[in-house]
């Protein structure tokens, strides 16, 4: 049996600034798909010559990760581990927060000057209460360094992150044994995607429509699955851009404030308090 869709999750407006941005995640019909959090989809629109860029300045996290993958255009990233990138579209960012970092995400000086295309999704993966407090790492991968699996007859392909697909592994060795990919189909086109019934599974329409069983999956929507089966079977209507990935249920208690998601109220305030303290690192000044 394959999987089906047990319900669909609008992603409502909530532009930031000048940047166009989406979110399903969390929202009134569904606060989390465990260990998913949060997603942003920014975009897509184009900027102006001489334009703002991006409004992600010095920002701090602790408890999870965060997944950014750049559809169109570039992204700049900094944080107080000492990771400095710009990585360009296709690429992906993937950065532990773990017991705390600071970064920031901006448009570089280029982008600024010159304006163009800009398309950006950011997920966020919650980490068990044993890995919260792990070091943080990043790692900026560029498009030409993510595995592209190509669909017959030229259809489609997938771009590996993480996990297996067809006996290639993705450049990223996650902490809790994460599958992520996305898939870029044709209109018309088919692809089964393993999604093993005891795992969440995690699929968004970035762009167009799709069929999965008797259902027609729009687009700008989360797309939660029922557990009936170890696959999901999906059919592009339009061109279709998906996100999507498999992870473990984690299962444990979720506060989040802001920033920080860790398991308890008591954890909560002590990442503000070591936050004020400057004990997240300061590396990084607010270029």
């Amino acid at each position: 049996m394959t999987r089906q869709i047990k319900q669909q999750v609008k992603a409502y407006r909530d532009d930031i600034r000048d940047l166009q941005t989406r979110r399903p995640l969390p929202g009134p019909q569904l606060e989390h798909l465990d260990p998913f959090l949060f997603l942003n989809h920014h975009g897509p629109q184009v900027y102006a010559p001489d334009n703002l860029g991006l409004p992600f300045g010095p920002h701090p996290h602790r408890g999870f990760e965060t997944v950014t993958f750049i559809v169109r255009g570039e992204l700049s990233h900094k944080d107080t581990g000492g990771h400095e990138s710009i990585i360009g579209a296709g690429g992906v960012q993937w950065m532990t927060a773990g017991s705390g970092l600071i970064h920031s995400e901006l448009s570089p000086e280029s982008f600024k000057k010159q304006g163009g295309e800009l398309e950006i999704l950011q997920l966020w993966v919650n980490l068990p209460a044993r890995l919260k407090m792990t070091a943080p790492s990043y790692v900026g991968l560029q498009a030409a360094e993510i595995p592209q699996i190509p669909l017959s007859h030229g259809e489609g392909s997938v771009s590996l992150i993480s996990g297996e697909v067809a006996g290639v592994s993705g450049p990223i060795n996650t902490l809790t044994d994460v599958t992520m990919m996305t898939v870029q189909l044709a209109a018309g086109s088919e692809i089964t995607l393993s999604a093993p019934a005891a795992r969440e599974v995690f699929l968004y329409t970035v762009k167009g429509r799709l069929q999965i069983g008797d259902d027609e999956a729009q687009a700008w929507h989360l797309i939660e699955l029922d557990d009936a089966g170890d696959s999901v079977t999906v059919t592009a209507v339009d061109d279709a851009v998906i996100l999507f990935g498999h992870a473990d249920k984690i299962r444990e208690p979720i506060v989040s404030h802001g920033p920080f998601v860790m398991n308890s109220m008591q954890e909560i305030n002590q990442a503000i308090l070591d936050y004020q303290a400057g004990k997240f690192d300061v590396k990084l000044d607010d270029h």
